[in-house]
């Protein structure tokens, strides 16, 4: 662990407790908490750089957003990497952009450093985003592209650079199962974001008229009963496109994986896949999954991790080298 503050460096007394979270979801940054004994020789503060590295691993590089004086002598630090950068809010108005485009603008306007950005490919023909964070007005972005091409990208800071990477492209080759996870809870459910009839609507402005295009799945709504999904877009979307694209996403059960207490492995960030393999009676699981959420505690000698796993973003079939069949 190290704190930089202009050509200072210090190389702090850490305590046991260190905490590194990711979460994929609602634009959260990458944020490392850790204790450190306070010393005369330290001359630190809010806004200055921390880095951490395990092993030959570049974990984090962020910003100190806290300091906490606690009365026994030690300084509780939060840190948060760029991503916390996001949430100011503006306005943009852009054409013919990808998202990668979009990230890369506003980057520029807000000082922030950029590592690997892959292309989106689709060319959003425009938008208007109002007093909108940032963050948002990304994802916005890159939902946009996701409906169209149907694939699926993750934003994160990678140890300084914000970096966007195809999903696809960050499986780990890692498996875990009940021998590598102290405690775990499964949930299957049609009560989150689980819709089998959507309706879109668009106000056309040569004809004056309000447009609406439905699409539906009239065997799971005789399951289900009707769970509808309405939105509205513009012009320059084809509302039927976007009906039918909405339902192949969203006409499904979720089903969501927490495990707490799993053997740590620095690599798994929010974003990453990873093989699951779990006896439950009558639901055995088999699944590739996405982590959506992971925690980090360094404590003792000893590396856990807690994670909340999504079963439902769809990535492609494989076996793994043990002959374990792995679905969606």
């Amino acid at each position: 662990m190290l704190i930089y503050n202009g050509n200072k460096i210090y190389f702090p007394v850490v305590m046991e407790g260190i905490t590194w979270e990711t979460d994929r979801r609602g634009g959260s940054p990458g944020k490392l908490t850790f204790t450190i004994m306070n010393a005369k020789i330290l001359d630190f503060e809010e806004g200055n750089i921390v880095t951490m590295k395990f092993g030959k691993y570049k974990v984090f590089k962020g910003f100190i957003f806290t300091i906490k004086f606690n009365s026994n002598g030690t300084l509780g630090i939060t840190a948060y990497d760029q991503i916390r950068y996001l949430k100011n809010k503006n306005t943009m108005k852009y054409e013919n952009k990808t998202a990668s485009e979009v990230i890369k603008i506003i980057a520029a306007q807000f000082r922030l450093n950029l590592g690997t950005i892959e292309d989106t490919e689709w060319v959003i023909p425009h938008r208007i985003e109002d007093d909108t964070e940032l963050i948002q007005i990304i994802y916005n972005a890159l939902d946009n592209s996701m409906m169209r091409i149907s694939k699926i990208y993750v934003l994160y800071d990678d140890f300084g650079e914000l970096t966007l990477k195809n999903i696809e492209s960050m499986k780990l080759p890692l498996l875990y199962d009940n021998e590598t996870v102290e405690d775990f809870d499964y949930e299957r459910s049609i009560d989150k974001n689980t819709y089998n009839q959507i309706k879109i609507t668009y106000d056309n402005e040569d004809t004056g008229e309000r447009e609406v295009y439905m699409t539906q799945d009239s065997t799971n709504i005789n399951k289900w009963g009707v769970l509808q999904f309405c939105d509205k877009v513009n012009n320059n979307v084809n509302g039927r496109f976007a009906a039918e694209k909405a339902l192949k996403w969203f006409n499904k059960k979720t089903s969501v994986l927490t495990a707490k207490n799993a053997l740590g492995d620095i690599r798994v960030r929010a974003g990453s896949s990873i093989k699951v393999k779990f006896d439950i009676p009558e639901t055995p699981i088999r699944k590739l999954m996405v982590v959506d959420k992971v925690k980090h505690t360094f404590n003792n000698g000893e590396h856990l991790m807690d994670l909340s796993l999504n079963g439902d973003i769809p990535l492609k079939y494989f076996t793994d080298t043990k002959g374990i069949i792995v679905d969606k």
